[in-house]
């Protein structure tokens, strides 16, 4: 029987990949003038432009004249646009970003006429399940997916949602290729036979692709190629919206209630969660100080002042989260002015945070608890004011005070510029949304560090032959060799990796609220330096890492050797922790693929703020800030603090293949020079874990 197709046309944009943002700005003004022209001259009947509204807003403020076309066509649903304003990364994206992202790009969508939306996902490497409740937060009900789906059917309900699988993905370009139409013909057959495999009786075929047009003869080509097909096949350009309509009842025929993380029959390019580790730690410092200063924006009851503020910052912010941007797989231009954002996002946040605290007078010996639960913990902050009743624990800098900064009817001169200090204070059920006012010794000192130890009541770290111990579990770095790219790590099949040691300690700091411990690791070309830090009466330990990388193609992870196989972790996925299962025995080096198009599975997975292991002999949590991948193996916890590679899609990748992108080289991907990494680490259950993530991620203005 002859099944109908339902075709729309559509382009994926990128706002920068392998070119920088500028370039493909001018090749949208190309793009889009033709689709704006074939639409008002009713050439295709409607155009879906990638559920994102960032490339709509880039066009439009290089052609303003445009507008009133742009509207008359949404409004006579000849072009759909939203609910997104970038297509952000899933995994690496935390609630709150994810939220601001449909609420700004659903009322640019809407302010433009736009009445019409699906969960539009079509290239994002993987999919967070809890992506969906927010979906239905902003009145979406349907979705469309495709990277990180089993072998599932065409239609089906994820987590309570109706979904749609793009079985061949959303790049289809066969009306672009310079080929006869006999041969278009034997290629859209092809794919539209394995989509059939995995539908009912209708069939949705994506036209289009990556950057690219619309042929000025689709209707034509579309004729031609019915012609050839009609016996099986008949394509009807329309919308996914009619798909939907028309498949309503064969998507309680197949169910899924779990993340979309498999790679068998599409890439998922997991490498992306360690790949430029710097781009992960700006990702997470701006989108914590960003939420802060909303916050502190809302206590103050200042929103109409700072509401377009706040929300050019979370443009800014979320452009970077488009994900060939925070997964770190552009060119490296790209990601300097990745870099130059992050850096313009964190001025913003923090000079709103000062402006508040100096409109509204809040005194320096202030603090307010911006969370939602009470707040027990350390609290370090700076002033030029050489206060007596807080611990001084450095003198960092000279700086001019930032109330000097902020008053207008002030400008600093140079005897303003003077010693900036770093103060420690503990604070003990801080309420939330109340000004308190800190009084500095609270508790009695539990403190005990020596060359070889740092511990207190709660926690202890130890150094003996050459090892680290941590609460007795063995702690160490190991170099690995990676001839991968910026998307998947490529191991070399029987590389067994070096073991870094102790080379040596010190104390680093030794006062009443604070130790630290330098550690040095040697056993590669160089030294890894871990200061180790602990609170007063902490139950978690600070490891901070910092060194300078003359090494290229390899990954330093950190390991942690519990005393039973590892088969589940909780990790933090959009502020909520899941249950991800592993096979503790599963070795990728193993199963690297030897066919093409296959991508090598393996123990690795994303994560935001931290993970917890919670078993009856496995006890361990990570909290971290910007490390965002994590491995098990065996006994073994890894996290990776440091991805070297060089080039965007490697050819020669022994993990994937077939290449994934471009072969651009991409020198500073070896990030060569100095790296900092750092995490937390604990032991106890998920409410120690929210304890720890509450101290490490306060939402405390002083």
């Amino acid at each position: 029987m002859k099944k109908q197709v339902i075709a729309y046309l559509h382009t994926h944009w990128d706002r920068e990949w392998y070119r920088e943002f500028e370039i493909f700005r001018m090749r949208l003004l190309r793009v889009f003038d033709n689709i704006l022209g074939m639409l008002e001259n009713n050439r295709i009947p409607c155009f879906y432009f990638d559920g994102q509204v960032s490339a709509l807003e880039d066009y439009l403020e290089l052609r303003p004249e445009k507008i009133d076309l742009v509207k008359s066509l949404i409004f006579s649903k000849k072009l759909f646009i939203g609910p997104f304003y970038c297509l952000v990364d899933e995994f690496l994206t935390d609630k709150t970003c994810f939220e601001k992202n449909l609420e700004i790009g659903m009322t640019k969508a809407i302010n433009l006429g736009c009445t019409d939306f699906i969960g539009y996902l079509p290239d994002t490497f993987g999919h967070s399940q809890n992506v969906l409740d927010i979906l239905r937060d902003f009145g979406i009900d349907k979705c469309m997916v495709w990277r990180g789906c089993g072998d599932f059917p065409a239609e089906f309900r994820w987590c309570g949602m109706d979904t749609v699988n793009l079985v061949r993905g959303y790049f289809q370009d066969v009306f672009s290729l310079n080929c006869d139409v006999e041969k278009k013909a034997e290629l859209l057959k092809k794919n539209l036979d394995i989509i059939s495999e995995k539908s009912g009786e209708y069939l949705l075929l994506p036209i289009g692709a990556d950057h690219l047009g619309i042929p000025e003869d689709i209707d034509d080509q579309i004729i031609s190629v019915n012609e050839i097909l009609k016996d099986e096949y008949e394509i009807v350009l329309s919308s996914p919206f009619e798909y939907f309509e028309k498949v309503e009842s064969n998507f309680k025929q197949f169910e899924f209630n779990d993340e979309l993380r498999d790679n068998s029959k599409t890439f998922i390019l997991s490498g992306t969660h360690s790949s430029r580790l710097n781009l992960k730690r700006f990702n997470v410092e701006c989108s914590h100080k960003l939420d802060l200063a909303s916050r502190f924006v809302r206590f103050c009851n200042a929103e109409d002042k700072y509401a377009n503020v706040i929300e050019y910052a979370y443009k800014l912010l979320l452009q970077n989260q488009a994900h060939d941007g925070i997964c770190g797989c552009s060119t490296d231009d790209v990601h300097s002015e990745n870099i130059i954002r992050y850096k313009k996002v964190l001025q913003i946040a923090e000079t709103v945070i000062d402006e508040l605290k100096f409109l509204t007078k809040f005194d320096e010996k202030g603090v307010l608890n911006l969370s939602d639960k009470p707040f027990t913990g350390m609290i370090e902050f700076t002033s030029t004011k050489d206060f007596k009743e807080f611990e001084k624990i450095k003198t960092n800098k000279k700086a001019f005070d930032k109330t000097l900064l902020t008053d207008t009817q002030r400008i600093p001169v140079t005897e303003d510029y003077t010693d900036l200090y770093t103060y420690l204070t503990e604070v003990e059920n801080l309420e939330t949304d109340n000004i308190d006012f800190l009084l500095g010794d609270l508790q009695g000192c539990d403190l005990d560090i020596s060359d070889k130890y740092i511990k207190n009541s709660h926690i202890k770290l130890e150094i003996r032959d050459e090892k680290v111990f941590i609460n007795d579990v063995p702690f160490t770095i190991i170099n690995y060799s990676d001839k991968g790219d910026s998307y998947n790590f490529g191991p070399v099949s029987n590389d067994k990796g070096s073991n870094l040691k102790v080379s040596r300690s010190r104390i680093e700091l030794n006062c009443r609220k604070r130790c630290s411990l330098r550690i040095d690791f040697e056993g590669a070309r160089d030294i890894i330096t871990l200061y180790a830090i602990l609170d007063n009466h902490a139950q978690h330990i600070k490891f901070y890492f910092d060194w300078i990388n003359t090494q290229k193609n390899h990954i330093l992870e950190a390991s942690f050797e519990l005393p039973t196989l590892i088969k589940e972790v909780w990790s933090e996925d959009m502020n909520s922790l899941i249950k991800r299962n592993f096979d503790p025995d599963y070795n990728i080096r193993e199963n690297l693929p030897k066919e093409r198009g296959i991508e090598a599975k393996t123990n690795t997975a994303p994560m935001q703020r931290g993970l917890l292991i919670d078993e009856e002999e496995n006890n361990i949590g990570i909290v971290t800030k910007g490390l965002t991948q994590y491995e098990v193996y065996k006994n073994n916890l890894y996290i990776p603090i440091l991805r070297s590679t060089g080039v965007i899609s490697n050819p020669q990748n022994p993990a994937r293949s077939t290449p994934a992108g471009p072969p651009i080289e991409t020198p500073e991907l070896q990030m060569l020079g100095r790296n900092q990494a750092e995490f937390y680490v604990f032991f106890g259950n998920q409410n120690q874990f929210d304890n720890v993530i509450n101290t490490v991620y306060n939402y405390i203005i002083v």
